[in-house]
């Protein structure tokens, strides 16, 4: 070590290295008191790239049309290259394809066949791919010929791989392949065996590079470029070989061995060519002698002593690469010890059994032992041996054979001694075992499992379930261990399918276990049946098969057959032949199918415990076509426009169209003519038809009937039924219209009823039109009547106002022309001033009511009298009195307040009522009150309004 070396830890430092100074293989040696080792073989190289000559270079001249190879000629490197060409100036770079190639192993520049437009300058750049600098090389001019073109040749290969390229496992292998030609050669690989390439190999390069990643032997083989023009072809071959750095197949471990032992130490590699082996002992070549051997990799020390104690290495190398294997050997001498393995303390065995004490004490060498019972020396006999590795065994043991054993091993460094006690006992017997049981799902079962043993020893009962061991715990909701001490009885309760399966009562004590099993089997209903498919479809019938599900113990009894379309709620049982499928049938015949309609299928098996899960569906399949069976129903019609006859029915669902291009055939004739009309509907959707002509007769009686067609054919019609063609619209205006104001909001308009004939259809009624004078005609409001009526009132009119109104008839062919316009002026409205002073007097039998007058405003109407609207507590609507006066009389009620209301009448409606006002039952002989003071004291809620006669009232009371 030096200034230009520094050791940090085990890692070495090389300051400033030194290209010519510090390249070569380097080696780290480890040691510490127990040895030293050597670290693999580190190689340093120093990657560098020198400038290109700055000597011109000569200018190539070639014909058109002939190939040309421009060299490039590295400097000197080190370290792995890259080659581009650089075409004029930079940053033009050539590039490749069928006709231009760069050779990563040369460098140069490759032209299959020159063109006019590859004329210029060419400047070679060299690339170190572990440094990245980068160089160029002098221009090489290229420049055409002047004495005529190059003819047509064959390729001649001028970049192809060597004759034998040894290539690594698991490396990236690249072979080139160009050729010179005129016309441009293609280039084809193939292998010389015939055997198709794997699909990791890449063609790179328009073909010119043939790559393999991660080579393997079967990768290895005669390779051939084929390179081929309209002139001739070419052939270059080459073959890949394999080659594999060794690698450990078995390296050697740590060995810890007694004096005087022999050692046998192995180490095994592959690779190709077969590694060689060599041994290290401490970093040095372990030299071979008479008690020390080496042969082909396996190490043997005859009479190990101390001094073999060391670290020793394994080599194994081929010309590729070399791997190293460090362990070691520990030579040891010691007297006999049992603190690291104690001999039991305790040996419980039951009588009859067969009974081993071990004695393996740590002794360098092997140690010699020889056993006591008590102070009695042990021989072997005919129930008792000494075993070779120093243990003692004792056959068909009694309970004389109690006592303690004591084990004594020697060897020529001491002597040790140790004890363990044997304890004998009776055997554990099951007295009552499980035995196999039949139950149905849902049942609660005990599984006993009692027992006999001895009563030094404690007991322990397991269950196994199928082998796994029970969780009472996690299964607590159906398993359940019950008995006493002697007992560990297994209940389960509410059986699942799941719980079907062999059980195992397993007792164990110190010395001993035994065990008993029983079969449970569960019967539960069928799962599912399987792999349910449509082997065979018609328009109606479908052939379906299916595999048998489980049983779960009890057979299958019968399966059922459901369907599913998109127009069904859910799953429907569907009808089969044979009608009941047994449980030994796997196949039926679904019946009764609509045609055309996609149908999924399911099958469902039947047991003695009932129905099970049903399968997963079959695929979707859809029936076939066939002709139309039902027609459309409720075939109608009628109204329309003049000269029409309307014809609708109800459209056949999508499910019973049976088929593509479904339609309706409508047919119609007059009644009592023999020859149809027959007209195409083509839309499935449509629920109507309208047949136009001038002919058609308003209101004729037509026979009417509609069929369904689709692409397989024409099906049925539907009934006859009597449609009658479109009505004629009124063609009269009504007559003597009058217009009658009957009060501020309302003028009742009456007018005499069109003449009209059945023949002509049904008068459905009559259309008002009205508009005030300020409006216009074209926003005037309507008001309709039915049937016959020949009066109307509009209601909701502005007061004091002329309107305008005509009428006209209408059916359904439509309306008939308006009467002559009348018009009529709504009243003036009602005072808004409400009677005042409302005053009341009862006496015995009567009560009187006064008020004030109410004056008209001009423009309202004229009072020509008043209302008095009156019920009694217990009523809930108000009677009305009529009169000409400010005052009215009532009879007095019965134990019974009166609630009364005063209104003004006018031509224009009534007017504002006065204050609600309550006249109490009266106590006393003569009362008086007005409406604003008793309207106070006593609040009191609208209610509806009768009118009587006052001829009434007056017999009420």
């Amino acid at each position: 070590m030096d200034y230009r070396y520094k050791l940090i830890g085990g890692n070495l430092v090389v300051i400033n290295p030194s290209r010519n100074r510090d390249i070569g293989t380097y080696q780290c040696f480890a040691t510490n008191s127990l040895g030293t080792v050597v670290s693999k073989e580190a190689k340093l190289q120093f990657a560098y790239l020198e400038h290109f000559k700055t000597k011109m270079r000569s200018t190539v001249s070639v014909r058109e049309g002939q190939g040309v190879v421009l060299l490039c000629g590295p400097p000197p490197h080190s370290g792995e290259l890259s080659y581009a060409w650089i075409f004029n100036e930079y940053p033009s770079f050539v590039q490749e394809d069928s006709r231009r190639f760069v050779s990563q192993e040369t460098g140069h520049l490759y032209i299959a066949k020159v063109e006019p437009s590859d004329v210029g300058n060419y400047t070679c750049v060299v690339t170190s791919t572990v440094t990245n600098n980068r160089v160029l090389g002098s221009p090489t001019p290229l420049v055409l010929r002047t004495d005529g073109v190059m003819g047509e040749y064959e390729p001649k290969i001028e970049v192809q791989f060597p004759e034998t390229l040894p290539a690594a496992k698991g490396s990236t292998v690249k072979l080139e392949c160009f050729a010179l030609g005129n016309p441009v050669p293609q280039i084809n690989w193939r292998r010389s065996d015939g055997l198709p390439f794997s699909s990791k190999i890449k063609m790179r390069k328009s073909n010119g590079m043939l790559e393999i990643p991660n080579f393997q032997q079967e990768d290895t083989g005669l390779y051939e470029c084929i390179a081929e023009n309209s002139r001739g072809k070419n052939i270059a071959r080459g073959r890949l070989t394999y080659y594999a750095k060794p690698h450990w197949v078995q390296m050697i471990k740590d060995i810890e061995a007694a004096v005087e032992d022999n050692l046998y130490w192995e180490c095994r590699a592959s690779g190709k060519p077969k590694p060689s082996y060599r041994w290290l002992k401490n970093g040095d070549g372990l030299i071979v002698e008479e008690r020390v051997q080496i042969d082909n990799g396996a190490l043997s020390i005859a009479v190990l002593n101390v001094n073999d104690s060391g670290m020793y290495q394994c080599i194994a190398e081929n010309k590729h690469g070399l791997i190293y294997s460090s362990a070691e050997l520990k030579v040891v001498a010691s007297a006999p010890d049992f603190s690291k393995n104690p001999m039991k303390k305790l040996i419980q065995v039951q009588i009859g059994s067969l009974v081993i004490f071990d004695c393996k004490p740590k002794a360098s060498p092997k140690a010699h032992c020889s056993w006591k019972k008590g102070d009695e020396i042990l021989q072997s006999s005919e129930r008792t041996a000494i075993l070779k590795d120093g243990g003692l065994q004792i056959a068909n043991v009694t309970k004389l054979d109690v006592g303690t054993y004591t084990c004594i091993a020697e060897n020529q460094f001491g002597k040790a001694s140790s004890s363990t006690k044997l304890v004998v006992t009776e055997p554990t017997r099951i007295t009552l075992a499980p035995s196999n049981m039949d139950v149905s799902v849902g049942e609660s079962v005990i599984l006993p499992c009692q027992v006999q043993h001895d009563p030094l020893l404690d007991i322990v009962f397991t269950w196994y379930f199928n082998g796994a061991i029970t969780d009472f715990k996690k299964d607590g909701s159906h398993f359940e261990k019950v008995g006493g001490s002697s007992s560990g009885d297994l209940m389960i309760r509410n059986i699942q399918l799941k719980h079907s399966g062999k059980y195992v009562c397993m007792v164990q004590t110190e010395v001993d276990s035994v065990s008993s099993a029983a079969d449970l089997i569960v019967r539960g209903s069928p799962g599912p049946p399987e792999s349910v498919k449509v082997d065979e479809i018609t328009d109606t019938t479908a052939q379906l098969s299916w595999k048998e599900g489980t049983d779960n113990h009890s057979p299958i009894t019968s399966y059922v057959i459901q369907a599913r379309t998109p127009f069904s709620v859910g799953w429907q049982i569907v009808t089969t032949v044979p009608d009941t499928i047994d449980g030994k049938t796997f196949t039926a015949t679904v019946v009764d199918l609509n045609p055309w309609v996609e149908y999924e299928f399911r099958v469902v098996a039947n047991n003695k415990i009932g129905g099970g899960e049903p399968s997963l569906p079959s695929e979707k399949v859809r029936t076939e076509e066939a002709v139309p069976e039902v027609p459309p129903s409720e075939v109608s019609g009628g109204g329309g426009s003049r000269s029409e006859l309307v014809i609708t029915w109800d459209p056949v669902p999508e499910e019973l169209q049976n088929g593509e291009g479904f339609g309706y055939v409508v047919a119609f004739r007059p009644l009592g003519v023999t020859t149809w009309i027959q007209t195409v509907v083509t839309s499935p959707d449509t629920p109507r038809y309208v047949f136009r002509n001038e002919s058609i007769l308003s209101f004729s009686p037509y026979e009417v009937k509609v069929g369904v067609y689709n692409n397989k054919g024409e099906g049925p019609f539907s009934p006859v039924t009597t449609v009658f063609s479109a009505e004629e619209e009124p063609t009269v205006a009504p007559s003597h219209v009058l217009a009658n104001s009957l009060s501020s909001s309302i003028i009742e308009v009456s007018w005499d009823a069109i003449p009209w004939k059945m023949s002509s259809g049904r008068l459905l009624g009559y259309e008002i039109r009205y508009w005030n004078n300020g409006g216009k005609e074209d926003s005037s409001n309507r008001v309709k009547v039915m049937g016959n009526e020949t009066t109307a009132r509009l209601q909701g009119l502005q007061s004091n106002l002329v309107y305008y109104t005509a009428v006209r008839a209408y059916n359904s062919a439509g309306t008939g022309p308006f009467s002559a316009t009348v018009n009529a002026t709504t009243k003036k409205m009602p005072p808004s001033q409400p009677p005042g002073n409302v005053v009341w007097n009862a006496t015995e039998s009567k009560v009187l009511i006064n008020w004030e007058q109410v004056k008209a405003m001009d423009n309202e109407s004229e009072v020509t009298g008043y209302k008095v609207f009156y019920r009694t507590s217990s009523q809930n609507n108000m009677n009305i009195l009529n009169t000409n006066k400010t005052s009215a009389e009532l009879l007095l009620p019965v134990n019974e307040d009166y609630i009364i209301e005063v209104k003004a009448s006018t031509d224009g409606g009534d007017g504002t009522s006065s204050e609600q006002i309550r006249i109490p039952r009266i106590t006393n002989m003569d009362a008086r009150g007005s409406g604003s003071a008793v309207w106070n004291a006593y609040p009191f809620l609208s209610s509806c309004i009768t009118t009587l006669p006052i001829i009434l009232v007056k017999t009420l009371w």
